[in-house]
């Protein structure tokens, strides 16, 4: 009989898209069911469902969403299948027809409220239509929607200079663009022309974007096309403190670039290029004393030093407003998008006056980069993020969501490792501790299962094994505590 009510419950769960490879019995597999059984109905579910599917509340919250009036869920995913980039992935095997967002919440067509702590991919940092940046956003709109930067034009210029003194040293020189991919491809070829070399060094496991140069940068298979790309570009250990080879020694891993250099270049190089902090790569702090014997070894070589910055800046760290910091470097070149617009698609290459002046050889320009309703957007993001202290904010809340998590690790020997700083955080599932045998199946189930009780997770990492945590930067303490009970009891069903 409990062999038969086994099968039937996994019937029913792989008709809604859902795995249990993990239930161990019949009361486990009844209670998890009876958690999401509101959510078990052809009409998506409301904020009354969230609080009978979940044994655990979502903050308070003094907002009511408007009324969703457009085509519901099937008829949207069906539009994609014909219309769309087949290439595109969708998160879950249900769906969520997401239709407003509200600072660190998201809801769906039946008004179902989600704590949101993955920020469209690490890109809301003031919140969900924050309504300083918004009002920025609308009154440049019935301003001016669009001017090129070959007339004049106060908000790009003003955004510019604030940008600019946001950086350490003779960081000063702004080029805007669109998306952080395309930051990266500029800064690629910045480099290359203002050394005249052209190797470059990054990064295994580390991720810079999709077009056919920055796919080159690339250190994870699935990002990368069977199409010629990365020529010139050399792929050095990944200073790794869980999975790498030297564990957290720095200095170790730095001797390989030394080698690279040595022996497959001509001994010199236009640079290296590293996120401060790889975060597709599953919220990966590289290992202490790294970045500044790297960059020594780099500039002797005639190279330049390029962060990549586009998910760990504005302060998300807690412990410094720039990635690079954590490692006490300056670069020679920055890149920035993400949570420079708050959604908004602006993005920022910041190098020296030096430096940028070799894209004065040629015409330059970019027909949407600074566009001054990105400009007023990004401008009022900067603005916000000072006033709100949002970086003392990440700081607060991500120590105490690093410790709840790792008092989680000490409860669960699936979590192989909880790291991360402010509210960039990594938690890592593995089968083995000692193997390290990723645990990609439980990590999807658990996703999947947050995602019924209300938390919306990212999800990544080498192996598709690694949480990751990067709400928006207003996310508090009590919605941490949230995100925690709903983890802690999704794993408890494993």
């Amino acid at each position: 009989m409990a062999l038969l009510y086994k099968r039937l419950l996994h019937r029913r769960h792989a008709f809604m898209g859902w795995k249990l490879p993990y239930v161990a019995s019949r009361s486990a597999a009844a209670e998890y069911s009876t958690a999401v059984a509101s959510c078990v109905s052809d009409a998506l579910p409301t904020e009354k469902h969230v609080e009978q599917a979940s044994p655990f509340k979502l903050p308070p919250f003094d907002f009511k969403p408007e009324p969703y009036t457009g085509p519901p869920a099937a008829e949207i995913l069906e539009k994609r299948r014909r219309h769309m980039n087949p290439g595109i992935i969708l998160y879950y095997k249900k769906h969520v027809n997401i239709v407003q967002g509200k600072m660190q919440y998201l809801y769906d067509e039946g008004g179902r409220r989600y704590l949101d702590a993955f920020a469209g991919i690490v890109t809301v940092s003031c919140g969900h239509c924050h309504p300083e940046v918004n009002d920025a956003i609308v009154k440049q709109t019935n301003l001016l929607q669009h001017t090129t930067t070959i007339y004049l034009n106060q908000a790009v210029a003003d955004f510019a200079e604030a940008l600019a003194q946001k950086m350490p040293g003779n960081l000063k020189v702004v080029y805007f663009v669109n998306s952080g991919g395309e930051a990266n491809d500029m800064a690629l070829m910045m480099a290359r022309l203002y050394t005249g070399n052209y190797d470059v060094i990054a990064l295994r496991n580390a991720y810079h974007g999709l077009s056919s140069a920055t796919m080159g940068l690339n250190g994870q298979r699935i990002y990368k096309h069977g199409v010629p790309q990365g020529f010139g570009i050399h792929h050095a250990l990944n200073p790794h403190p869980y999975r790498g080879c030297f564990g957290s020694d720095g200095p170790k891993y730095a001797a390989d670039v030394a080698e690279i250099i040595q022996t497959s270049t001509s001994g010199r190089v236009a640079g290296f290029f590293a996120e401060t902090f790889q975060g597709v790569g599953g919220a990966v702090e590289l290992a202490p004393g790294y970045l500044p014997i790297v960059y020594e070894t780099v500039r002797k070589a005639g190279g330049l030093c390029i962060a990549d910055e586009v998910q760990t800046a504005f302060g998300r760290l807690g412990s410094h407003y720039w990635g690079f910091e954590t490692q006490g470097v300056i670069p020679d070149i920055v890149t920035l998008a993400k949570g420079l617009g708050n959604g908004l698609p602006v993005a920022a290459v910041v190098t020296t006056p030096e430096i940028a002046s070799v894209l004065s050889r040629a015409l330059h320009f970019n027909t949407f980069g600074g566009n001054p309703v990105c400009s007023a957007g990004g401008h009022a993001v900067l603005r916000v993020l000072d006033k709100e202290k949002r970086q003392q904010h990440c700081a607060e809340v991500g120590t105490y969501l690093l410790q709840r998590l790792n008092e989680l690790k000490g409860k669960y020997d699936v979590i192989g490792d909880v790291r991360g700083r402010g509210l960039m955080i990594g938690v890592e599932l593995v089968r083995d501790r000692q193997t390290k045998e990723p645990a990609k199946e439980e990590t999807a189930d658990v996703h999947e299962k947050m995602k019924d009780l209300g938390v919306l997770i990212g999800k990544g990492g080498m192996y598709g094994n690694v949480f990751r945590i990067k709400p928006p930067m207003c996310f508090t303490k009590e919605d941490a505590d949230f995100l925690v009970d709903v983890m802690d009891y999704t794993m408890s069903k494993m």
